[in-house]
């Protein structure tokens, strides 16, 4: 495949901008509301009729579903098996209730390369962690920010989905301000200060915002789109990278993951789209072993594959 680095047309990259947003803030209201005093136990169980109208009712994500569990899996899929998808999305969004309060005896988190930030940490040297939305990314938020683990703050954009945005703000406004917000003119000034003094920086690299250079890659053996901006920023940062999944397990139990994946990320003049090219599939290829491994926590509800080469 020949490598691209382009700017993509907004309705080709973008197509998760155009969702409509589901979550009203009398629905959200209603779950903290029983998340609190049912309990996880019972709420869980409101959970199955909430998953069944959504995948009644969200046609299109229900595509979605479909299409990525057939590549992951490797296999036919059913529609119980999109319930299942659709479920554990569901019950990521409740933990968040527990995670955002710092109730964290509820789970089961264990943590592999915990030792990378720790020496990053003792180096008082910051550097990115690079995710996505595979798994929660809340799990990582709440340990890093409630726990003291490691000093974080977060690079994203909450203008989309910003009814459940502003609901989970409020239950902690700790976490809440630790957001770097992007396209700011300040943002990179804020990054590298966060960066300096010793901060991790967390962002996710699977989705394409704005007018955003892309990267097109291989995933899951078919052509994807995804945003150039995460090698582009560490190449800027002069920092190391480490990636990043928090994938959940099933009941109470989810399991932190970290990479290294760059001590710090250069690129040539002469070559700059074909190294970035080259660092994005890096990335992807892991992407792609971790969706292998827990296909049940890619929470991209859109159609994510290429449809024809961009012009």
């Amino acid at each position: 495949m020949t490598p691209q680095v382009v700017g993509t047309k907004r309705s080709e990259a973008n197509r998760w901008v155009g969702l409509q947003e589901r979550g009203t803030p009398a629905s959200l209201e209603v779950i903290a509301w029983i998340a609190e005093r049912v309990g996880r136990r019972v709420a869980r169980l409101l959970l199955y009729p909430i998953t069944l109208y959504f995948m009644t009712t969200a046609h299109a994500a229900r595509r979605a579903s479909y299409e990525f569990l057939k590549r992951a899996r490797g296999r036919s899929v059913r529609w119980w098996h999109v319930l299942h998808h659709f479920f554990y999305f569901a019950a990521t969004i409740l933990d968040r209730v527990y995670l955002l309060r710092g109730e964290f005896d509820r789970f089961s988190i264990p943590i592999h390369g915990k030792e990378m930030l720790q020496r990053q940490k003792e180096a008082s040297r910051g550097g990115i962690l690079l995710g996505s939305h595979l798994g929660s990314f809340e799990v990582l938020r709440a340990l890093g920010v409630m726990q003291g683990g490691f000093p974080l703050k977060v690079l994203m954009d909450t203008r989309h989905n910003q009814n459940i945005s502003r609901f989970f703000d409020a239950l902690n406004p700790t976490i809440a301000g630790t957001v770097i917000a992007p396209d700011r003119p300040d943002t990179l000034i804020k990054i590298r200060e966060s960066l300096d003094a010793g901060c991790f920086v967390g962002m996710l690299g699977d989705r394409v915002f704005g007018a955003d250079k892309t990267s097109r890659c291989q995933f899951l053996s078919a052509p994807a789109t995804f945003p150039a901006g995460p090698i582009v920023l560490a190449a800027m940062m002069h920092c190391p990278v480490v990636l990043f999944f928090g994938l959940y397990r099933g009941g109470n139990r989810y399991e932190i993951y970290f990479e290294h994946f760059a001590d710090e990320i250069r690129l040539d003049r002469e070559r700059r789209a074909e190294e970035i090219q080259s660092w994005m599939q890096r990335y992807v290829t892991r992407l792609e072993h971790y969706s292998a491994l827990a296909p049940y926590n890619w929470f991209n509800f859109y159609p994510f594959w290429d449809r024809a080469a961009p012009r």
